[in-house]
């Protein structure tokens, strides 16, 4: 069976196919481009595609376009959401369906990667630290803003602040290398903090598109995992499939 797999996140959509345990290249366009999905799978996908599977926190919009790309195609289409139960995994947050798709889809592929007690960080437009337990339970979690955002939001609010890239240092001496720094800094203090309210051995994976930024300032026992949100779509597919 050939799935299509979607994580329509803030800033960009990821597309991998999946044929049993075969994996295409994950490809991506920017999410504001999402019009252009039908030319994507044109030119990506290999062959006829039995189900579609999405996880997506980029609006309704976004929404509408990737379900319009897959009607034209008869393709079956399916929108997974934070679930109380599911592969494993139980939900702990006050209610349960508000918890964000990628979030979820995050949690599975941590907990059937681990099997234990992790620390789940994906690293994107926004900053998200979740927890699992040893037994399975997502004990709840951290949203921030990811390092972009938090660069361009002081600079968006400060009237002498320019836009430029930076360099992390340690203690910095111009403006610019402050502002990277000290938004790598937050994002590593966030995430140390959760894990030493965790446990000390559990493991600490890391995924997004700012995860090489995060990677070389953590003092912990860390894995750098691509595509958790991909991974645990097809984790939720195979067992609805069942």
């Amino acid at each position: 069976m050939t799935r299509l797999l979607i994580d329509a996140g803030n800033t960009n959509i990821k597309l991998a196919w999946v044929n049993d345990d075969n994996w295409s290249p994950v490809v991506s366009l920017p999410s504001n481009h999402a019009c252009e999905l039908g030319g994507y799978f044109s030119e990506y996908c290999g062959g006829p595609v039995q189900q579609v599977w999405v996880s997506n926190v980029a609006g309704a919009e976004v929404a509408r376009q990737i379900s319009d790309a897959c009607a034209v195609r008869h393709w079956s289409l399916q929108f997974i959401g934070a679930a109380t139960r599911q592969c494993g995994v139980h939900n702990g947050y006050e209610l349960p369906e508000q918890l964000g798709s990628d979030r979820w889809a995050a949690l599975i592929a941590a907990w059937h990667h681990v099997g234990a007690a992790c620390l789940v960080v994906n690293s994107g437009t926004a900053t998200t630290i979740d927890a699992l337990s040893d037994s399975g339970d997502f004990i709840g979690g951290l949203i921030l803003p990811g390092i972009a955002l938090m660069r361009s939001s002081l600079m968006d609010a400060t009237a002498l602040l320019e836009a430029q890239r930076g360099d992390y240092v340690a203690f910095p001496h111009n403006t610019s290398d402050a502002l990277f720094s000290g938004a790598i800094q937050a994002s590593c203090g966030a995430v140390e903090r959760q894990h030493a309210l965790l446990d000390a051995a559990a493991p600490v994976l890391l995924s997004g598109g700012a995860a090489h930024l995060l990677m070389p300032h953590l003092t912990l026992q860390v894995e750098k995992m691509d595509n958790l949100v991909l991974q645990g779509l097809l984790l939720i597919a195979r067992e609805i499939d069942k």
